[in-house]
């Protein structure tokens, strides 16, 4: 039987014109009944100049493949993207990507075209993941004329849904992504940059399933949005 989101990735697919887009919504989506640990995820990070996708832009875009448990580095990959405007010198300060930089990056189409083969099938990764989710949505409706469904773990409710259940005292700045990678005792990164950033939701996401799982593995509902 079919879910919902599957209904819609097959109504869009029927009015998505030929590109990337249609090639992404071909792949059906993962069964929330599988077991997590037989699945592909895609971890990414934006960097983008604020957080409102109707006005913002995307700055970068990082990400890496996860397969079943493990982190394949050989899938890493970071791009810069050119954009028609200044970066606002708040934006350059905390990203330090320079209007240089953003000049000889590549364009946005290009870059949401490269990433959707690497989401394709696989289940999207990422800290607070309804930013990721609205700009590269919204970057599919500018190019094909519709947005990105698509199954998605955010690392931050999974964290949000501990402190609850277990009853922990828990500020707001706690639930920042570095703030829960040293909870967990994972490596250190540079903060703002969207590989690195990429890389860290990764690894949390597979520290919090391994902190949830007994060795019987767990479904991938268990971790959905």
């Amino acid at each position: 039987m079919l879910s919902l989101l599957d209904w819609q990735r097959r109504w869009r697919l029927r009015r998505a014109p030929p590109g990337p887009l249609r090639d992404y919504l071909q792949q059906p989506f993962a069964h929330p009944r599988t077991d997590y640990r037989e699945l592909e995820y895609l971890a990414i990070d934006l960097e983008t100049t604020g957080l409102d996708s109707r006005r913002d832009l995307i700055l970068s875009v990082g990400y890496v493949v996860v397969r079943g448990v493990r982190i394949d580095l050989s899938t890493a990959r970071h791009q810069v993207v050119r954009i028609d405007r200044s970066i606002p010198e708040a934006s350059a300060v905390i990203h330090q990507i320079t209007d240089d930089q953003s000049a000889d990056g590549c364009e946005l189409v290009d870059a949401i075209a490269e990433l959707l083969p690497a989401l394709a099938g696989r289940i999207m990764i990422a800290h607070h993941a309804s930013i990721e989710q609205s700009f590269i949505s919204n970057a599919c409706k500018h190019a094909w004329g519709q947005g990105l469904p698509m199954r998605i773990v955010d690392t931050q409710a999974l964290a949000l849904r501990t402190f609850e259940r277990r009853q922990i005292p828990f500020k707001v700045s706690d639930l920042r992504l570095h703030a829960l990678g040293n909870r967990y005792n994972l490596p250190r990164y540079g903060a703002h940059n969207a590989l690195s950033d990429a890389l860290a939701a990764a690894e949390l996401f597979l520290a919090q399933a391994a902190y949830r799982d007994d060795g019987r593995g767990l479904p991938l509902a268990d971790f959905l949005c």
